[in-house]
């Protein structure tokens, strides 16, 4: 699948490769390392959140056994916020993290079974659609799913909706979802966090290219790509892209193909939408749920919103 994504994303009139691959190995830690930077504010204000919060949703959680399904675990650090707080209340419920990098859930698995002995989880290594196929598998019972981060604004709005509503028809009447969202702010705010300081995130996108040449036989040659961030405000998203600083032509083995880069030509590799309160209602509606209730961090640069299932 990565070979084909990776032929018809630099075959296309404008290259692009999707997103997913970002997270191997390598690209799982350099996201860990981004999540911790001055800049990226995403991770501290979901943090903020979860923990002010977390009393409050879990009393809407409480009322009967439940399977807390986590699309994109990735480490779980903000999770774990939620997951102690469960557990000292006595929450009768089971864990079930789903990522695609193999890598990080085996990590992750090993800190679950030191910090929380008594948690009861079990991981999956899958994608979304796959991931999602497989929710009624994990319990009987009700099932709250979490997509934190800003991993909904990776989609486009069509296929948020495509998302969001096969998701509604794999959850149950009365089945919770909550879901992050990044919210509208300042401009220079949100090119900091996506271009920071150290160069994390050029190395993070970078990766894409060195991980065809690992697995695929690239030759790609990274310091002839230039990494750009730029706010686009007419669909309200980040757009990073990596730009070919001189024609050239790379090969990759796997797929016996050569592929040309015009000078300046751009590979765009992920979008970050931004929400308003409007925008999320607007999602909510159109995809089956209910929106409970949405939190917010102190500064309101993001919020995690609870949804219901209406069937």
């Amino acid at each position: 699948m990565f070979a084909l994504d990776v032929h018809l994303g630099l075959s296309s009139p404008q290259k692009f490769i999707p997103s997913k691959y970002f997270y191997d190995e390598a690209g799982s830690k350099l996201f860990q390392r981004i999540t911790e930077l001055p800049e990226y504010y995403l991770t501290k204000a979901e943090a903020e959140i979860l923990t002010t919060y977390k009393d409050e949703l879990a009393k809407h959680f409480a009322t009967e056994p439940f399977a807390l399904v986590e699309m994109g675990a990735g480490d779980g650090e903000k999770t774990k916020i939620l997951l102690e707080h469960f557990l000292s209340k006595g929450l009768d419920f089971h864990y079930a993290p789903i990522d695609i990098s193999e890598s990080a859930l085996s990590e992750l698995e090993v800190s679950l079974t030191e910090q929380f002995p008594t948690l009861s989880f079990q991981g999956r290594s899958a994608e979304y659609a796959s991931g999602i196929a497989e929710i009624d598998t994990f319990s009987e019972s009700r099932t709250v799913l979490l997509f934190l981060g800003s991993s909904i604004g990776n989609f486009s709005f069509p296929e948020m909706k495509l998302f969001l509503k096969t998701l509604w028809h794999g959850l149950n009447k009365g089945d919770f979802a909550l879901i992050g969202f990044d919210l509208k702010k300042d401009i220079k705010m949100m090119q900091a966090a996506y271009d920071d300081k150290e160069g994390v995130t050029k190395e993070f996108n970078l990766n894409l290219l060195r991980r065809i040449n690992r697995e695929l036989g690239g030759t790609f040659n990274t310091e002839k790509f230039y990494h750009h961030e730029i706010y686009n405000p007419k669909e309200s998203a980040m757009e990073s892209y990596l730009i070919s600083l001189e024609a050239q032509e790379v090969y990759i083995d796997a797929l016996k193909t050569t592929y040309r880069f015009a000078p300046y030509e751009a590979i765009f590799t992920e979008r970050s939408y931004k929400f308003s309160d409007t925008s999320i209602r607007e999602l909510a509606h159109e995809t089956g749920f209910e929106i409970v209730e949405t939190f917010k961090d102190s500064k309101r640069y993001f919020a995690d919103s609870l949804w219901r299932v209406v069937k």
